[in-house]
């Protein structure tokens, strides 16, 4: 009698392509990443590169770009999804289930992991401990690499070139792990400049400002309005109540740059302003109709840009 509860043959030892921060992209896998993009944009790839496959989404935070787009990506790559929204309340998390712990676990499950967590360095520990690939989708006031890869294919498309650029970052930049991990992607690139708008208590950490600054030229300033003109790139972001310690202290801060047709009128006609979404009083609706607006349309890159670090993680 043939016995039926043999263990089957185990999964094949590749070392699985994580991506947990920017460092990980240099400027041949960016390039390689935002061509892949243009060609599912474009109808020119095979979009059912995955099926058969399925992705394991774990966010112990909210988010409704990077979860949708992610998910979206797969069904339209021909996988499927398992999804873990709010994993913190709704997962063995709260239980007291070890991050490491649950990731092995997933990977017995599923072909990657997309994890959103609000701690730095979470994406990293997970990598550490997974048998599949772990992609990051924001590691608390760490990084965000992927919404680096989708802006980038955004300001490719909407001026045409990712060098000699002057961009200006401004908002949050304590806390936004989107502009850090945009900061540090620049410096793959000839000639560009940063211009950090910020007050101090909001200022770019000092780790991004130490290797970012030893590449390209860095400028640091509180006021909006005085550099806007020089910009070819606003890239405006929100103050994150989650991160402070304080209601009061989020207060202080909240509204203190807000980009309204008074700002609009100073920032240069070729030059293109930026969010990363979702918004919360910081640029007026009015602002929407100006062609230079491209956040919304930076929001549908996403997807095509999720698409191929999928298909690159997970079809070679």
């Amino acid at each position: 009698m043939t016995d039926t509860l043999t263990a089957p043959p185990a999964r094949t030892q590749v070392t699985p392509r994580h991506l947990t921060g920017p460092e990980g992209l240099d400027q041949l896998l960016i390039a390689r990443l935002l061509e892949r993009a243009a060609q599912f944009e474009g109808g020119g790839a095979d979009a059912d590169r995955l099926g058969r496959r399925l992705l394991a989404t774990i966010f112990y935070e909210p988010s409704t770009r990077t979860r949708l787009s992610f998910e979206a990506a797969m069904h339209r790559l021909g996988g499927q999804v398992l999804s873990a929204e709010s994993a913190g309340k709704t997962s063995s998390a709260a239980k007291g289930e070890s991050l490491e712990d649950a990731i092995r676990v997933v990977s017995a499950y599923a072909d990657a992991i997309v994890l959103r967590h609000p701690e730095v360095g979470s994406a990293a520990r997970a990598a550490r401990v997974a048998e599949v690939p772990v992609i990051s989708a924001g590691d608390g006031p760490g990084h965000h690499p992927t919404q680096a890869l989708l802006d980038l294919y955004t300001i490719k498309k909407e001026l045409g070139r990712l060098d000699h650029l002057r961009v200006g970052l401004a908002g949050d930049l304590r806390n936004g792990r989107t502009a850090r991990s945009l900061a540090v992607l620049l410096t793959r690139f000839a000639g560009n400049e940063l211009v950090l708008i910020a007050p101090p208590g909001l200022r770019m950490g000092e780790d991004v400002r130490r290797s970012v600054g030893a590449q390209l030229r860095v400028q640091e300033t509180p006021d909006l309005a005085e550099v806007a003109p020089t910009l070819d790139v606003l890239y405006q972001t929100r103050i994150q109540a989650e991160r402070f310690e304080s209601e009061a202290e989020y207060e202080r801060y909240r509204g203190i740059y807000q980009v309204g047709p008074e700002l609009m009128r100073r920032l240069p006609e070729h030059a293109i302003l930026m969010h990363p979404l979702p918004r919360a009083g910081e640029i007026d609706p009015q602002v929407d109709a100006d062609p230079r607006a491209a956040y919304f349309r930076q929001a549908r890159n996403g997807l095509w840009v999720r698409m191929a670090v999928l298909d690159w993680a997970m079809a070679g």
